[in-house]
């Protein structure tokens, strides 16, 4: 590992550091009590959880919608007004 290069970079070097976003990421939603996870079903609760906790929540599920929108009826999804989105998102 190039310790200047990554300290240049701003980039962490600590294993603490990393080992911390791994607990913060993984291990304290993974490993409650009675929990068993297979290892598509973990890697698919991960996927969401990094999209949360880097508030990417909004983003996704807008993302999602049109891409499901797509699938379903093979063409892009209607673009809507702020206003019919908001009422989207309350009704539901």
């Amino acid at each position: 590992m190039d310790y200047g290069r990554s300290l240049a970079l701003g980039w962490p070097i600590a294993s603490g550091v990393i080992e911390g976003a791994c607990r913060h990421l993984v291990k304290d939603r993974l490993e409650g009590t009675g929990m068993r996870w297979t290892p598509p079903g973990a890697e698919a609760l991960l996927g969401l959880r990094s999209v949360y906790v880097n508030q990417d929540w909004e983003a996704y599920h807008r993302f999602h919608r049109k891409r499901v929108y797509r699938k379903r009826y093979g063409q892009a999804a209607p673009v809507y007004d702020l206003a019919e989105e908001q009422a989207i998102k309350w009704a539901a």
